[in-house]
């Protein structure tokens, strides 16, 4: 029955369906992505800062590049410019975060347009179902069984709901990721002001240590 019934959606229901899956397999991806990218920023930052505070540059920039994720990429740009001036540090930084988000937020434009394809794919296939229903009484009217007319219909409102059930999950999928990606951005600009306190501080310190040997 259910073979039949996709049978007769026609290409509508298919194309619904291959929607679904790939908007299905994009979720996936973009969530594990996003999974793997979180990390403990609070615990992240005490051990590159303890690094650097006992002048191990290089260990410091080596956790960052085995460490994934954008929070551990903004550290290691902080680092390699430890000697750039605030003003400097900040704009790369700010640079660097919104190529960090962009980067987050790819491929959710397919998960946002098949929910917003796939009523409208439904709605298009309900009516060219009813279309076909109608010829289908027209031909051989004016003998028309009730059965032939539930029988038509029974495609109009499948693809209806095909629609619907591949659009609500798309849609949820879609928010899912976004508030994800809003946690992530808020642990990037934690993470930048940290690095850039730190580096305000040492550069501060290092400026004291100098006038005192002057």
């Amino acid at each position: 029955m259910t073979f039949e019934l996709l049978v007769r959606g026609g290409p509508v229901l298919w194309t619904i369906l291959a929607l679904g899956l790939l908007a299905m397999l994009v979720f996936l991806e973009r969530a594990l992505h996003l999974h793997r990218a979180r990390i403990d920023e609070s615990d992240f930052l005490k051990g590159i800062c303890n690094n650097l505070r006992r002048g191990n540059r290089t260990e410091a920039l080596t956790i960052c590049e085995d460490t994934p994720g954008p929070v551990a990429r903004l550290a290691a740009i902080a680092i390699r410019r430890q000697a750039a001036t605030h003003e400097v540090l900040v704009d790369e930084l700010d640079a660097a975060g919104r190529a960090e988000i962009s980067r987050m937020e790819r491929r959710l434009s397919v998960i946002a347009l098949v929910a917003q394809l796939a009523p409208m794919l439904g709605l298009l296939g309900t009516i060219m179902s009813l279309l076909q229903l109608v010829l289908s009484i027209r031909a051989v009217a004016p003998v028309v069984q009730l059965v032939d007319v539930a029988d038509g219909l029974v495609p109009a409102l499948v693809i209806t709901a095909a629609g619907l059930l591949v659009a609500i999950p798309a849609y949820a999928a879609f928010n899912v990721l976004i508030v994800k990606i809003d946690r992530l951005v808020l642990d990037m600009e934690q993470a930048a002001s940290e690095m850039i306190r730190f580096m305000d501080e040492e550069r501060a310190a290092a400026g004291e240590a100098d006038d005192a040997e002057a």
